[in-house]
């Protein structure tokens, strides 16, 4: 797994929780896994294809999306399952727009896919060859997962591989 591919996303979701919430994030557990991803509450699902392709995941249980919308809404929001819903989309968009901003400063092309709310008992699998990086990040709300799974696409790794002709 590249950090530099990793990086945005965390930097990103750091800045769009701090300042969506107004307060001080703190990243509280880091794990690397294999596995297909099991979720802790509601998870939005991106895909990114390109010259870097992967996955993020934003996940995070009902009641800490029913407490983060009331936050974004400025007034107390009852439970829903609409509600949880879009938060959890609105949160994964707005990490997403910081990270591809980041990753397009550094010259990458790619295409991200709108987020895919999974809401059922299934894991999330991931492909065979990608290990995923498992952040817990502790909010004022409560605790919001992101799981990270990004590779250089094989034809832009062998391309750059390759040694200039002088």
């Amino acid at each position: 797994m590249r950090m530099e591919l990793i990086q945005p996303f965390i930097n990103a979701a750091d800045a769009v929780f701090a300042e969506s919430l107004q307060a001080p994030t703190k990243i509280v557990d880091v794990e690397m896994d294999e596995d297909a991803y099991r979720r802790k509450g509601v998870a939005a699902l991106i895909l990114i294809k390109g010259d870097i392709e992967g996955r993020v995941i934003l996940d995070l249980s009902p009641e800490v999306a029913v407490k983060v919308a009331s936050v974004l809404a400025g007034t107390e929001m009852e439970a829903s399952e609409q509600v949880v819903r879009e938060t959890v989309c609105e949160l994964a968009n707005m990490v997403i727009g910081n990270s591809v901003t980041l990753l397009n400063d550094q010259g990458f092309h790619f295409k991200v896919f709108p987020p895919e709310v999974h809401m059922n008992e299934a894991g999330l699998a991931g492909s065979a060859d990608t290990e995923a990086l498992v952040i817990c990040i502790e909010t004022p709300c409560g605790e919001i997962f992101l799981n990270i799974a990004m590779r250089y696409l094989h034809r832009r790794a062998e391309r750059s591989a390759v040694p200039a002709l002088d």
